[in-house]
């Protein structure tokens, strides 16, 4: 059987944005019958939350189209994840640029952002929905179903 593929969600904080595509993420992985194949995980670029759940908006938002986060606790991205993982990919250029800022050169071809694989929405990332209303957690949502699906496309073609 072939290694897993690895992908590591990255966003500032580790309570919104990555974990909800972790979850987006691992449930279509799920529903295409391939868990087997792929191994994934999120992480923020700065450890302000460690060990903490998503944020309760998140959660909420992502638990009414059937994701459950719950079980998920933030973490910083560590020196190995670049290493360990074949795609880490970002959720806006502020942290594909710390990516890149701490990434070892031989590992910088697994750096992108996630809105690279999307198919329906011309947006190049995914904003940040921590200090703005709910709507947001609702974009979010839309834009990272999108991207899911196209990653998973790109993904399972190699």
């Amino acid at each position: 059987m072939a290694k897993p593929v690895s992908v590591l969600f990255v966003c500032m904080g580790n309570i919104c944005r990555s974990p909800t595509a972790e979850g987006v993420f691992r449930r279509r992985v799920a529903a295409a019958g391939l868990s087997g194949r792929f191994v994934i995980d999120s992480a923020g670029t700065h450890g302000y939350h460690v060990g903490e759940p998503p944020d309760q908006r998140s959660m909420e938002y992502a638990s009414r189209r059937g994701y459950d986060l719950s079980a998920q606790r933030s973490r910083k991205v560590t020196a190995l994840d670049f290493e360990d993982f074949d795609h880490l990919l970002a959720m806006d250029h502020d942290n594909l640029a710390l990516l890149r800022a701490a990434c070892p050169p031989q590992h910088r071809h697994k750096l992108g952002l996630m809105m690279a694989h999307a198919t329906r929405s011309a947006a190049d990332v995914v904003p940040d929905p921590y200090y703005g209303g709910s709507q947001g957690f609702d974009l979010v949502l839309d834009y990272l179903e999108d991207a899911a699906d196209g990653l998973l496309a790109t993904l399972n073609k190699k």
